[in-house]
């Protein structure tokens, strides 16, 4: 089916070293690159950037 090709599901994982990942869907034709979002670790209870993990 051409859903997992166009939005794949990715992991994004903090950068802050707690190995906390956030799991979601992103467009590949929109942003062929890596995704890097900015969100709330529960462990650092802080906002830190989170990296997509593939």
């Amino acid at each position: 089916m051409a859903r997992n090709e166009i939005r794949p599901i990715v992991k994004l994982k903090s950068t802050a070293g707690t190995g906390y990942t956030y799991v979601t869907r992103k467009n590949r034709r929109n942003d062929p690159d890596r995704m890097v979002l900015r969100k709330y670790d529960p462990i650092a209870r802080r906002h830190v950037e989170f990296k997509e993990d593939r």
